[in-house]
């Protein structure tokens, strides 16, 4: 039997994983400048596969280019935030609405494997992966609709989610100093979708937890 070979992770691979890992622990903050000097010799690359992983993190959300002024974390005001989430809420009810009660059972295989990566991700203190199992567990949410407009929706919106999502996740760390505050809150959703209870999780959504984030949002704002 052959055994498919495995390629190991490229220098810009590693180096937009290092990156983002910068970014998303908020060492890196909202609109900070990323030197290419200084990246070059604090990651041990040269710039060709720096600035790939630039162009990977474009690609995801994560930077944005400015003419002049060079590659800077994506710049988000408190009014960025407001209108991401809010538009946000509106998808996750809308996919209540149409999705619940599910009406094939495979359709909730995502939504299950994805808490537990989140489960996994909390354990290991791996707030990147968490992050990731996050969005996918939301667009696993919005798969229930079987609405491919929503569905689309949904993921363009991820790429700007991950900056405010991230912000969220080191926020509720502090006040609960753990992760696993976030998976018992994504265990309350999936339970209420595969009792059928619509009515119960449209409640949930609007107590998701993202009402403490946009409480402290001008504070996060500014120190982020």
């Amino acid at each position: 039997m052959s055994v498919e070979k495995i390629d190991p992770p490229s220098v810009v691979d590693m180096t937009a994983a290092a990156l983002r890992r910068l970014i998303l622990s908020g060492e890196y903050r909202p609109g900070e400048r990323l030197v290419e000097e200084r990246l070059t010799e604090r990651l041990g690359v040269s710039r060709p596969p720096l600035r790939e992983a630039m162009r990977i993190l474009q690609q995801e959300g994560l930077v944005v280019t400015f003419p002049r002024r060079g590659a800077v974390v994506t710049p988000l005001t408190a009014e960025d935030v407001h209108e991401i989430y809010t538009l946000r809420f509106a998808l996750d009810r809308l996919a209540a609405e149409l999705g619940v009660p599910v009406r094939d059972s495979a359709l909730l295989v995502p939504l299950r494997t994805a808490l537990q990566g989140m489960r996994q991700a909390a354990q290991r203190g791996d707030l990147e992966r968490l992050l990731e199992e996050n969005i996918a567990f939301h667009l696993a949410m919005c798969g229930l609709a079987c609405h491919r407009r929503l569905l689309q929706a949904y993921r363009a919106l991820a790429l700007q989610l991950r900056l405010c999502m991230a912000m969220n996740l080191r926020l509720r760390e502090r006040l609960y100093g753990n992760l696993d505050e976030n998976v018992a809150r994504h265990e309350v959703l999936l339970d209420l979708v595969e009792r059928g209870d619509r009515d119960g999780l449209l409640r949930a959504i609007a107590a998701h937890g993202d009402r403490s984030f946009m409480e402290h949002l001008d504070e996060l704002i500014q120190v982020e």
